[in-house]
């Protein structure tokens, strides 16, 4: 049995406009500071952090945003599944980068900034749109030879 989404595009627009804003604010979340190391006087971000020891999450994070921005846009069922794994992928790498950052050393913690905040919210917010698109399956009727 093949399926296939068949929905007005009314229906879509919300959940549309909801997920391309939020994989908007997750490219933008990347460019922003995550936290501020005062023993360096230097703010990370997700392309920065000194001598590259944290490596460049946003890389990823924004390869993440790109591929589930256009997982958005198409109206398949196999998009909206690779859509779920996109957002799996992120949480699991939030977890694992918030921590990274966050994390004191030597005695030191380094202070918060509302980068790591909206980084997470972004990803949360992805995951719950890519758990709930508004769709409709309908089977795809065989033509007969």
């Amino acid at each position: 049995m093949n399926y296939i989404c068949a929905q007005p595009a009314s229906t879509m627009k919300y959940y549309k406009i909801i997920g391309l804003a939020t994989c908007a604010l997750l490219l933008i979340s990347c460019f922003l500071p995550w936290t501020y190391y005062a023993d360096l006087d230097k703010s990370f971000t997700g392309f920065f952090t000194e001598k590259n020891m944290y490596g460049r999450p946003g890389m990823f994070f924004t390869i993440l945003a790109v591929g589930s921005a256009i997982l958005i846009c198409i109206d398949r069922v196999w998009a909206k599944r690779l859509n779920i794994l996109f957002a799996a992928l992120a949480i699991g790498y939030l977890i694992k980068t918030f921590i990274q950052y966050t994390s004191c050393y030597a005695g030191y913690c380094p202070e918060k900034r509302y980068g790591i905040y909206l980084l997470v919210v972004s990803c949360l917010l992805l995951l719950v749109t890519a758990l709930f698109p508004d769709i409709r399956l309908m089977e795809e009727t065989e033509k007969a030879a």
